[in-house]
């Protein structure tokens, strides 16, 4: 197997490279960049204004976000107290994985599917601009990947319409999805997207990557129980008024679909905080008193707003120095490791491969990161995640330093017994690292 090879035309600028120009160990795997335009975005705004740029671009995707859920809970009827409750609740749960180094929200592409989900969900539901979601569909086919949920909710919603014989709203759904579905083909990669998408949907390695484990494995106690109890208030408010409240058939297949695929692989937990804001609005406004001065509550609210705007400048410049990328690897780290190692074949972990690349421009190549099938042999995955275990499994490292013919270790520090195996037994004499 020919490793380090370069296609010809991966040094040229201006376009998306098919090939990984960053990794040694990738043969003759095409790259699917799903989120290249994200990695353009990404790039000017870190280039001049920093993380904070990332930041701030989060936080206004988040502002649109609330403003749609917002806009959707008061169109179905709900109060103004009830909104708030329920977009308060799911706007501060959303963020739901977030672990270093890959940083789920705060600069990730996964924020434009979430925001895009949103919008989809509300224009279907409020059936005001729905014409123009093929348009933003073309953005989010170049965004992330997570474009394919755009589909599913206007499956949904074409679903329920031919449920209840709605003719008229079928056929608009129909050539909306019609419309989207074309637009998809509006990317470097044509309708071989298509195999980038699967080739990371149900792949074996999602069995070792967290977010894509179930939620029960990625519960943390006492942080996973403001999420519970809104799970728990949610089933139970679906139980016991379900069959006579107002809540729309789409928001309720959406809410409980994402709720199970949230349990089963927990990345999809954000999903459902999103979708059940509307059903959950419409309950508690049921359970509200109805002497209750609604002018008053608004005022109220609108005051409380206009205190958490003007205290959010104050926040940000508190925070500001905070912001950044985890030190799991320094820019002095990666200075030694540009002087070092930069003809040199690192087997590096997991976690730190994004950073590796970040750090060092790319001068010194990865063994492998979190981009994962969409990059990398699946051989070359499966003999990485042989190493993953806290148990040593000498004949698998032995079969890997060879095969790759690996010159230097960049593992975690913690992991002692690996270091003494690594610099006693079989890598010394050379260069070594350990993070």
């Amino acid at each position: 197997m020919a490793l380090g090879r370069r296609r010809p035309d991966q040094g040229k600028r201006g376009s998306v490279p098919l090939q990984d120009p960053w990794a040694f160990t990738l043969a003759d795997k095409q790259w699917y960049n799903l989120s290249w335009l994200w990695d353009v975005i990404a790039s000017v705004l870190f280039q001049y204004t920093g993380f904070s740029g990332l930041t701030l671009l989060v936080v206004a995707c988040g502002a649109v976000i609330v403003g749609y859920l917002t806009y959707a809970c008061l169109d179905r009827g709900a109060s103004a107290l009830a909104v708030c409750i329920s977009v308060f609740s799911a706007c501060l749960l959303y963020p739901a994985f977030a672990t270093a180094p890959n940083i789920y929200l705060a600069a990730s592409p996964n924020t434009f599917t979430m925001l895009f989900c949103v919008i989809f969900y509300a224009e279907c539901l409020t059936a005001t601009r729905r014409f123009l979601l093929p348009l933003m569909m073309v953005l989010w086919v170049n965004l992330h990947g997570g474009f394919v949920l755009g589909i599913l909710v206007l499956g949904i919603f074409c679903g329920a319409a031919l449920l209840r014989r709605d003719w008229a709203n079928f056929k608009i759904h129909s050539f909306v999805g019609a419309g989207c579905l074309v637009a998809i083909l509006c990317n470097p990669l044509g309708w071989h997207i298509s195999d980038g998408v699967t080739a990371t949907l149900g792949h074996f390695v999602q069995a070792s990557i967290t977010e894509w484990m179930s939620y029960s494995q990625n519960m943390t106690m006492p942080g996973s129980i403001p999420g519970i109890i809104y799970i728990l208030a949610f089933v139970a408010l679906e139980l016991r008024y379900g069959g006579s409240s107002p809540v729309p058939l789409e928001s309720r297949l959406l809410s409980w679909l994402f709720l199970v695929l949230g349990l089963y692989q927990f990345r999809y937990m954000s999903f459902f905080f999103l979708f059940s804001t509307v059903p959950l609005a419409l309950h508690i406004h049921r359970m509200l008193p109805k002497r209750l001065n609604n002018l008053e509550v608004q005022k109220s609210l609108l005051a409380a707003g206009i205190i958490g705007l003007c205290a959010l400048p104050v926040t940000f410049m508190r925070m500001e120095p905070a912001l950044g990328l985890p030190e799991m690897l320094s820019q002095q780290d990666a200075l030694y490791l540009q002087k070092h190692f930069s003809h040199r074949r690192i087997l590096n972990h997991w976690n730190v491969g994004g950073l590796l690349i970040f750090r060092t421009h790319g001068s010194v190549p990865v063994f492998v990161d979190g981009r994962a099938a969409t990059a990398y042999p699946d051989a070359l995955l499966r003999d990485y995640f042989e190493l993953a275990e806290w148990e040593i499994d000498e004949s698998a490292w032995d079969t890997v330093l060879e095969k790759y013919n690996i010159d230097a270790v960049l593992w975690v520090k913690a992991h002692d017994g690996l270091r003494r195996f690594l610099v006693d037994e079989r890598l010394e004499g050379s260069i070594y690292g350990l993070l």
